[in-house]
């Protein structure tokens, strides 16, 4: 049987790469990476945030094509159940999916503020206030959870679905120096520290400047 294959953008810039790369990795599905160039007008409308629908990034396994980033996770959840994608437990579980979902479809100021560029850092960068408020409502999440599930992950001891969508908001804090408090920097850091993110890391500082645009400060 071939492996699967994972269709990513950019991994300076793409988030939502990210995300669906992490959530493979977490399950230890075997695949291959398709990387679309940015060259490529339909990946640089993504990644500048002005495509419609993101189609990026996509996953083909056993015949079965999924490209939502949200029903990725929920594919994976069910092809590897065993790997706790997401928690056992069924109350854990729809908080879960409830602040994944905020994560997927909201925080429009905080994507368009501060986009996703792992190579770069903007020390004493000025937030604004709605980015802030982004900011300010995403703490919240993680302490509630960490709090309630005990660490060092946001649902207990081993990285699941939440910690894949909230990944790149970690990258994001480091590159414009969003100041944590405790709580919340020890996460960042935990999240850093897995070895699946640091081979991300590692990959997308290889990565040509390619996308001019986002490496604009504002």
């Amino acid at each position: 049987m071939s492996k699967a294959v994972l269709t990513l953008s950019s991994k300076n810039y793409g988030a939502w790469a990210l995300r669906g790369w992490l959530m493979a990795k977490l399950v230890r599905l075997d695949f291959r990476e398709k990387i679309i160039s940015p060259d490529d007008p339909g990946m640089r409308a993504e990644m500048l945030l002005l495509s419609a629908s993101m189609r990026v990034p996509s996953l083909d396994h056993e015949g079965v094509h999924v490209w939502d980033t949200l029903a990725m996770g929920e594919y994976l959840n069910e092809v590897k159940p065993k790997a706790g994608l997401l928690p056992a437990d069924r109350a854990a579980r729809a908080h879960c999916r409830a602040i994944c979902g905020e994560m997927h479809s909201g925080f429009n100021a905080l994507r368009a503020s501060l986009p996703m560029n792992i190579k770069a850092h903007f020390p004493n960068f000025k937030v604004w206030s709605r980015a802030q408020t982004d900011i300010d409502r995403i703490l919240v999440i993680w302490q509630e959870c960490l709090m309630q599930y005990g660490g060092p992950y946001l649902f207990g001891k081993k990285p699941c679905l939440a910690d894949a969508m909230f990944a790149p908001v970690v990258t994001r804090f480091r590159t414009y120096d969003v100041q944590l408090d405790a709580v919340c920097q020890a996460y960042s850091n935990t999240i850093m520290a897995l070895p699946e993110m640091q081979e991300w890391v590692a990959q997308a500082l290889t990565e040509p400047d390619e996308i001019d645009e986002l490496d604009a400060e504002f």
